[in-house]
């Protein structure tokens, strides 16, 4: 099992999600909880198909973290 690193953005209607190391791979949902169900199924949708058109897929190198800092 290997875990990718996966970016959850706001907009004013929706979220977005997508997968730095997976090119391509995006998802958008009406909730946060939505996205991330969808972003799972989206992973796994995009590695078969890179699979099935004989593609190497890629390690999961990109990581995300939060970082807190002082606003001015």
């Amino acid at each position: 099992m290997k875990e990718y690193a996966v970016v959850f953005e706001k907009a004013p209607n929706n979220w977005a999600a997508y997968v730095p190391d997976l090119p391509g791979c995006v998802t958008t949902g009406k909730t946060l909880e939505e996205t991330r169900r969808l972003i799972a199924e989206a992973i796994e949708f995009h590695i078969e198909g890179m699979r099935l058109h004989g593609e190497t897929v890629p390690e999961p190198t990109a990581v995300a973290e939060s970082i807190p800092v002082r606003a001015a």
